[in-house]
């Protein structure tokens, strides 16, 4: 890699405003996706330099006995005079005051204040308590961060190493963690978690937090943990210990977080980390101080009462804590996620007036959480499945396990019973009924979450001509799961210029020959879609992988005034991490571009420059998937 890839580029972006004319100037409608001021990010403060590891103490000689002196017999006790009691020089000791003589006592408490004293203010004080419980040997190298190494899948190590960290930067801090897309949210996960080497001039620790931080929004607090977890307590820095907390909490792993609050209880302050430091000192004996800590937040009103009570009952199950605390929900108007981890966590019920019209973080958390009953895992699976938190199989699973207990008992029951019948009916014909009823009864537009969990039973499916009406659902499903090569058995059924001859001619892995243009035309007329922006986003994948001629793509970019010609900051950085090959930016740079609630906030101009890049970095197969992805949701 050649060393500042990008830095010339990556600094002409920086510069370059967007939101205002030149970018903005690119965006017809809908709003650009890319927040404001990515282009003149805040500057990295410099990182702190690592204090140079002292050299190994050397023993010192022994003193020469003054001139005069008798020597000591050898194995004589060496007796060390007190300050001020003759045995030594009447000045005082250095650093006392200077109106009298210092005593070692007068810095200690009374005995009757040591008898008050808890055990970790103890230790404090005699300066017994360590930072961190990890002995020396055990320490962590910080040079590379992540829990996915290149030989499992993960980027190269190297890929950012020599970036500039600005830019690293933006991207980072510049996604809200929502994509319309579900293959660029799995591409970007993987991006996060691979073991990478920070930025040149951005604190490893810093690069961890950007990481996690972003997980945390995207619903993926398992892998934010996991990056956390990655770096030793003592190390981490307050953007780090606020990422580790709402990974934790998300996890509802709350004593997960005491080794940070026993040993790094400065990094944060408030009410909530209060009660989990008394959580924690709970866990670790310390019940009576536990249960007045919080006694005395509840009763001072530093926190909210049921915030209070979760956190006593929590305690309470450590040791001889133990204590009927009952939960006072009536109250209570809003739910938190510290609500939601600690109530999933005690296996408390949480009122329906407070799950009703929860947001979309709390399905994201539901669908992961293995103590929650099927029913609000289930309700919660879809948006997940849909995101790209969880895959086909992970759906398959949660249905079959309800099916195991339950049987065909409500509409889950049904809804499993409809999936075993598309997986095992020996009938073509009953399987692709039962697949229709799981899609749901809107033929023209399937629900993709249903897609995702029918992709290995779509793939069972043999290919015949007298199932081409639902050959692209089927093939939608398949790539759902990037089934690419099960989707291609189905290429003699459907039509030329059908919606699935283009997801075919998209997630075919090599193509020799250009697609016809006369094919495209074909898709273009019968385009139903708002503002035909599947043909927008047919062409923009083709063209993004290079499998359209120069002279079809220049006539269809006027044709629907696609604008692929008009660059901006954004567009430029991502083409030349392209051109570069690093793999690692490009898919930071993708999910910067294609953040957004639905597939109508992205543009074809957006999805040419992701795929194009994608592409030449070596992620063909995502670009592949995102492509048909697009067209199959646009």
């Amino acid at each position: 890699m050649k060393r500042g890839l990008l830095a010339g580029a990556a600094a002409l972006a920086l510069i370059v405003p967007f939101g205002t004319g030149n970018f903005a100037g690119a965006q017809d409608a809908p709003e650009s996706l890319l927040p404001p001021g990515f282009d003149d990010p805040a500057p990295t403060p410099a990182p702190r330099p690592t204090p140079a590891p002292s050299s190994a103490p050397t023993s010192r000689p022994a003193p020469s006995p003054a001139p005069g002196s008798t020597p000591r017999p050898q194995g004589t006790p060496v007796v060390q005079p007190l300050p001020g009691n003759g045995g030594g020089s009447d000045s005082p000791a250095s650093g006392a005051p200077s109106g009298g003589t210092a005593r070692v006592t007068d810095s200690l408490p009374s005995l009757a204040e040591l008898e008050r004293l808890e055990t970790d203010e103890l230790d404090a004080l005699l300066g017994l308590r360590p930072r961190t419980d990890i002995p020396p040997a055990a320490r962590r190298s910080l040079e590379q961060v992540g829990i996915l190494d290149e030989s499992e899948g993960g980027l190269p190590t190297a890929s950012l190493a020599q970036q500039p960290a600005p830019l690293v930067r933006a991207a980072l801090a510049g996604t809200d963690g929502k994509l319309v897309s579900r293959w660029g949210h799995i591409m970007l996960r993987r991006a996060l978690a691979s073991r990478l080497t920070a930025p040149e001039g951005m604190n490893p620790v810093t690069f961890a937090a950007l990481r996690a931080r972003l997980l945390n929004r995207m619903g993926e607090h398992a892998a934010a943990r996991a990056i956390v977890q990655d770096i030793d307590t003592e190390d981490w820095n307050n953007a780090l210990a606020g990422s580790a907390i709402n990974a934790y909490i998300g996890t509802a792993d709350i004593t997960g977080i005491c080794p940070m609050a026993r040993f790094r209880g400065e990094v944060r302050e408030g009410g909530q980390w209060n009660l989990l430091r008394a959580i924690c000192a709970s866990f670790a004996g310390e019940t009576g101080r536990a249960r007045r800590d919080i006694g005395n937040m509840r009763s001072s009103g530093d926190v909210p009462v049921i915030d209070a009570l979760l956190a006593q009952r929590y305690a309470g199950a450590a040791g001889s804590g133990r204590s009927a605390v009952n939960l006072e929900w009536d109250e209570v108007e809003e739910l938190t996620p510290w609500r939601f981890a600690m109530a999933n966590a005690l296996g408390a019920e949480i009122p329906a007036k407070l799950l009703d019209g929860a947001g979309p973080y709390y399905q994201r958390i539901a669908a992961t959480m293995p103590m929650l009953p099927f029913e609000q895992r289930m309700s919660a699976a879809g948006v997940a499945a849909v995101d790209g938190i969880l895959s086909s199989e992970a759906l398959v699973d949660l249905y079959s396990q309800y099916y195991a207990v339950s049987g065909r008992e409500g509409d889950i029951g049904s809804d499993a019973l409809q999936l075993r019948v598309a997986y095992v009916n020996k009938e073509p014909a009953q399987r692709i009924s039962a697949l229709r009823n799981l899609w749901g009864g809107n033929a023209a537009r399937p629900d993709y979450a249903r897609q995702v969990l029918t992709a290995y039973a779509a793939a069972r499916i043999p290919p015949n001509t007298g199932f081409e009406d639902d050959a692209a659902d089927l093939i939608t499903s398949m790539l759902t799961a990037g089934l690419d090569r099960d989707a291609l058995q189905w290429a003699s059924v459907v039509s030329e210029g059908s919606q699935g001859w283009a997801l075919l001619v998209l997630a075919q892995p090599r193509r020799a020959n250009p697609v016809d243009g006369g094919a495209v035309d074909t898709f273009l007329s019968d385009d139903a879609s708002a503002g035909r922006r599947k043909s927008g986003f047919l062409v923009a994948g083709l063209a993004g992988l290079g499998r359209l001629e120069d002279d079809a793509v220049n006539d269809f970019n006027n044709d629907l005034g696609l604008r692929f010609g008009r660059e901006t900051a954004w567009s430029r950085a991502i083409s030349q991490a392209g051109e570069a090959r690093n793999a690692a930016l490009v898919a930071m740079l993708a999910g910067l571009g294609m953040q957004g609630e639905s597939w109508e906030k992205m543009t074809p101009r957006h999805l040419y420059f992701i795929v194009r890049a994608l592409n030449q970095s070596g992620l063909a197969a995502e670009a592949r998937m995102i492509a048909a992805e697009a067209v199959a949701r646009g």
